[in-house]
This record gives C-alpha cells, sequence and structure tokens, in this order.
C-alpha cells in the first residue's frame, strides 16, 4: 500500500483486566490513501474507537504496526508521540471537548500554544480555521453561548488549525440534532474535498457514513473485506 497515508499492518490490541487479556482487535490491516474519506462503522464493542485512537497514537498495538505518512508511530517513546499527535493528528470527539471558561477564540488557539508560531501568525491560524467553518463572527463567544451544532464546528477549527496530516473522528454527529448533524458532515465533506483532507471518522449512523469515500465494517475486532 504505497500510496496509503495510514497503514496499518497485522495489528492485535489486547486490554488487561486483572489477569485476564481481553483482545479488542485481531490481526487488523488497512490503508488509507492520502486525500481519503474513509467511516468506520460496527456494533458498540467491535473495536472502532480503540482501532481510531491507534491510529491518532492516543493508543499502542498490543502488535503490528502503524505507520502515518512514513512515521512508524508504535515505535516512538511517549514524548516523541505526544509531539508527532499535536503536529500530525487533529481530533474531533462526539462531546465536543471545550473549555468552557474560554472563548471560541481561545478553545481553537489552544493546539497552537504548543508551537513556536508567534501571536500575530496564531491570530492568522484561527482566524482562518474559524473562517472556514463559518464562525468568523463568534470568535468572542464562549461554548454556553453557541448551539451545540455551532460547538462541534468550534472543535472543527480546533482540529484543523494545525493544518494536520489527518483527522480523526469519533462519532462527531452522536450529539447532534439532524440539521446540525448535517451542517458538520457537510462540513467534514469540504474540508476532505477543497483542503485535501484525509479523514477518519467512527459512526453508528449509515447517513454520516454515506458521506464518505469509502465504509469499512468491524465485528469482533476484525474488518469486513470491501
Amino acid at each position: 500500500m504505497p500510496d496509503s497515508i495510514v497503514e496499518v499492518k497485522n495489528v492485535t490490541k489486547n486490554y488487561k483486566r486483572d489477569t485476564m487479556e481481553i483482545p479488542v482487535l485481531q490481526n487488523l490491516s488497512l490503508g488509507v490513501p492520502e486525500g481519503e474519506f474513509l467511516a468506520l462503522m460496527g456494533p458498540s464493542g467491535s473495536g472502532k474507537t480503540t482501532l481510531l485512537n491507534l491510529i491518532a497514537g492516543i493508543d499502542r498495538p498490543t502488535s503490528g504496526s502503524i505507520t502515518i505518512a512514513g512515521t512508524d508511530i508504535s515505535t516512538l517513546s511517549e514524548s516523541a508521540l505526544a509531539k508527532w499527535r499535536s503536529r500530525h493528528v487533529g481530533f474531533v470527539f462526539q462531546f465536543y471537548n471545550l473549555i468552557p471558561v474560554l472563548t471560541a477564540y481561545e478553545n481553537v488557539e489552544l493546539p497552537l500554544l504548543l508551537t513556536n508560531l508567534s501571536k500575530a501568525e496564531r491570530k492568522s491560524h484561527v482566524e482562518t480555521a474559524l473562517g472556514v467553518v463559518g464562525l468568523g463572527d463568534r470568535m468572542k463567544h464562549y461554548p454556553k453561548q453557541l448551539s451545540g451544532g455551532q460547538e462541534q464546528r468550534v472543535a472543527i477549527a480546533r482540529a484543523i488549525v494545525t493544518d494536520p496530516t489527518i483527522i480523526v473522528a469519533d462519532e462527531p454527529t452522536g450529539d447532534l440534532d439532524k440539521k446540525s448533524a448535517e451542517d458538520v458532515l457537510d462540513l467534514l465533506q469540504r474540508l476532505n474535498r477543497e483542503f485535501k483532507k484525509t479523514i477518519v471518522m467512527v459512526t453508528h449512523d449509515p447517513n454520516a457514513a454515506e458521506k464518505a469515500h469509502r465504509t469499512r465494517h468491524l465485528d469482533k475486532g476484525e474488518l469486513s473485506q470491501n
């Protein structure tokens, strides 16, 4: 899979509970070409979020390798992995994870505080990201002053502000009404189409999965064939 920006090879993931090992993923391989929008579906407990967390470098495989844009992240030290994550991965979660005491602008700026950008450069990046998600006029609003759909769009602006290599989205529409969900999915599609962002999205919603180029189904830790 030489054209894949995400290469998951023979990955097994087990969790320990007391003396028991609980298998979650079994010898799983997956390639995601650059610029693809991939949806992962499957029943609860099938390993979808575990696979997403492994791709994002939040978790480590028990065995196998995960290579993102040529870097085998399964071999990185904790500090190197944290640094890699902050530069290469944009996260979108179901419950937004915005900090209530910070404005939309400040929430989006957060990932940039880990970079060497000047204040002026950070301002330019934040304004661009909020403009892309259609919230340039809501910069000074706090999360409680925004609708759920607007909060998720702020979260997406925060995910893209570092211009990450990949965007990982875990049930990004799971807490939204139908109209807000549609807006968020349209925005993800636009990021993929116009900005060529590679997106891996976990969802239980067939309507959300339809927005992706390709859907893979996980069941009992194994990927179904296309």
